[in-house]
């Protein structure tokens, strides 16, 4: 079973301080840290902008494999502080690095733990790999992922090419307007991101808080990965790392070339019938080869 149904479940808060403000980071975790046989899986969400919720399933390996799962909705999203009045330069990938740590230290898992990072989510894996800030990084997933902006930008603008005009004014249009955005954003993902039907709740969910109506523009309009690229550095990550992608996934295979040619350990594994969610889309295959890849020496 891959449900998460009887899996001792705990949430809460933890404060993170950053540039002498404190503030407030939402988790749950997945099993129990304190009789842990395993180091634990962290799960970095996409985005940026977006929240926890559409990972839920992967607390499954607490179960499967006795992986505890630790989920968090990063600073700016979910249930973790609103900061809307911060410019956009505040919101930065050291930023959010800085999170992971307080996150990690305040567990005490700092020493033994892995790292799972979907879109966005893989930025942030990826960096902390390869600034030497890793400290006890064991196994590194980089899902559905990126190595540069301007590859992923390049794969978007052509799926793009086979969807209407009212799609492509959306996507242009971006946080500037919300609802044109988002009902883009519905189109493209139909197709390249979620392919189970109806669309899971926790998917829409998660896109909602960041471009839905109701959502937290702030730090998905920040040009966080502006000119971003590891490319030149991926050399530098030094654990065995997974890389996965979809058959349909924005993230082409063009795209996550550079991950498979460039890190020193590393496995590439396509889910055919899936887009840019497999860990919906296949869930039982994804959680297999996750779990199983944990288990590999580090």
């Amino acid at each position: 079973m891959t449900d998460t149904q009887d899996i001792p479940v705990t949430d809460g808060t933890i404060p993170f301080t950053y540039e002498g403000e404190t503030y407030e980071t939402y988790y749950k975790i997945f099993g129990d840290l304190a009789t842990r046989m395993r180091p634990p899986l962290v799960v970095l969400h996409g985005g940026p902008g977006l929240v926890h919720n559409a990972y839920v399933a992967l607390g499954a390996l607490a179960r499967t494999h006795g992986v505890p799962v630790i989920l968090y909705d990063q600073l700016g999203n979910g249930r973790s502080t609103h900061l809307r009045a911060k410019p956009p330069a505040f919101w930065t990938i050291g930023l959010f690095l800085a999170e992971l740590e307080s996150l990690l230290a305040h567990f005490g898992v700092q020493d033994a733990y892995d790292l799972l990072g979907h879109s966005w989510g893989g930025v942030l894996g990826a960096e902390l790999a390869v600034r030497g800030r890793a400290g006890g990084l064991r196994h590194l997933v980089l899902s559905n992922s990126l190595p540069s902006a301007a590859l992923w930008g390049q794969s978007v603008g052509q799926l793009l090419a086979a969807f209407p005009k009212e799609v492509h004014e959306g996507m242009a249009a971006g946080m500037g307007d919300r609802k044109k955005y988002r009902e883009a954003l519905r189109q493209l993902h139909a197709v390249h991101g979620c392919l189970v039907e109806p669309i899971p709740p926790e998917f829409d969910y998660t896109l909602d808080q960041a471009a839905g109506e109701d959502g937290d523009p702030t730090v998905p309009s920040a040009p966080i990965l502006a000119g971003w690229s590891i490319v030149d550095r991926l050399h530098l990550v030094k654990v065995p790392t997974l890389v996965i992608n979809g058959r349909k996934d924005i993230a082409q295979d063009f795209v996550v070339a550079p991950f498979s040619e460039r890190i020193p350990k590393v496995k590439w594994v396509t889910f055919e019938n899936s887009s840019h969610t497999p860990f919906l889309e296949e869930r039982e295959r994804y959680i297999q080869l996750v779990g199983d890849f944990l288990k590999l020496d580090a």
